[in-house]
């Protein structure tokens, strides 16, 4: 079962699927955002607001979030923690 996390504004990602979350700031991670512009593969999710976290999903896609990185990490965790805990449950 996939396990969605809100990356903001009402905006779900399946956490599945995520390679990693990274600031934008650094000089590789804006040419890697440029070029997947020029390929077609973002998804801005920031609503018109600044950048601040840069998500890459096995599918090469890259995710823009105008929430922090580690914001983002901690609800992933919460996320992966809550699936766990309902497998065990279930069985």
């Amino acid at each position: 079962m996939a396990a969605f996390v809100n990356i903001g504004f009402g905006n779900l990602v399946n956490s599945e699927k995520v390679v990693s979350v990274v600031c934008p700031d650094a000089a590789p991670v804006k040419r890697l955002v440029q070029k997947a512009k020029e390929a077609g593969r973002v998804i801005d999710a920031t609503q018109g607001r600044r950048t601040k976290a840069v998500l890459i999903t096995e599918e090469d896609h890259v995710i823009l979030s105008a929430l922090q990185p580690d914001t983002l990490g901690r609800r992933m965790s919460a996320g992966t923690k809550e699936m766990q805990w309902k497998g065990e449950d279930d069985e």
